[in-house]
């Protein structure tokens, strides 16, 4: 009688002549903990790769797009202050054409370059249509539709709190020689990716039927998504032409 020493469990004990090949409990167990454990390592560290980047998505690319965007706008106030005459070149330069300000969206003033693609708002500016539909410059007297785009999450953010807008606020757009104040008319909270109807000279869908001097606010919602559109319209209510101060006009102060 025999008595053994090892503590592990077996599931059966074996006949005499027969050849069992069950596994004893505990090294079975001890398998399943082993996997459980490498499992719950991987879990871990996907976590933590997600969670870095939702920080680099969400915080560091605003803090690197801020960056660039603030030493573009100082190139292009630079540019201003050396050039002497006005005229075509000054409207439309690749550096930037002016200066987004809306108060209620607490943004600062907001570089506007040409184009709404991906590499020029990534900059951490705002973008002018070009496509599908182009918008209409304020600073060339045309009536049609001064149409923008920004990031509202990521990227500088420039539309961020655009659901802070509401109807009566002002939007100013500076350029060299002139401040165009706008007065907000109308929002839409949510359209198609698709709905460029949004972004004609007349804007039917703000529930304007003529043609006018307009300015339209366009970025992605719900926050975090890009799937639906936030609109908000504006109509330009005067022009202040710049002092030697560049003070500017009281819906900035």
């Amino acid at each position: 009688m025999g008595v053994t020493t090892d503590r592990e469990e077996w599931t059966d004990a074996p006949s005499p002549g027969s050849h069992s090949s069950s596994v004893p409990r505990g090294r079975g167990r001890g398998r399943i903990a082993q996997a459980v454990s490498v499992l719950g390592e991987l879990l871990i560290t996907a976590g933590l790769v997600l969670g870095l980047f939702v920080v680099y998505s969400l915080w560091w690319t605003n803090v690197i797009a801020d960056r660039k965007a603030d030493r573009q706008g100082d190139k292009v106030r630079h540019h201003w202050a050396a050039q002497k005459d006005t005229g075509p070149g000054a409207l439309d330069t690749k550096d930037g054409i002016g200066f987004l300000h809306v108060p209620s969206m607490h943004n600062g003033d907001v570089l506007v370059e040409k184009g709404t693609s991906t590499d020029v708002l990534n900059d951490g500016v705002a973008g002018y249509y070009t496509d599908p539909v182009k918008a209409t410059l304020p600073m060339t007297g045309k009536a049609g539709n001064f149409a923008l785009a920004a990031h509202r999450d990521g990227h500088g953010a420039k539309f961020h709190n655009i659901d802070k807008v509401e109807k009566g606020d002002p939007v100013v757009f500076e350029t060299k020689d002139d401040w165009y104040v706008y007065k907000v008319f109308a929002i839409l909270p949510q359209t198609s990716k698709y709905d460029v109807k949004v972004l004609t000279a007349v804007p039917k869908e703000a529930g304007v039927t003529k043609p006018g001097h307009y300015i339209t606010l366009t970025t992605c919602t719900p926050v975090y998504t890009s799937e639906y559109r936030y609109i908000v319209w504006g109509e330009l209510v005067r022009v202040q032409k710049v002092d030697s101060e560049r003070t500017p006009p009281p819906e900035l102060r």
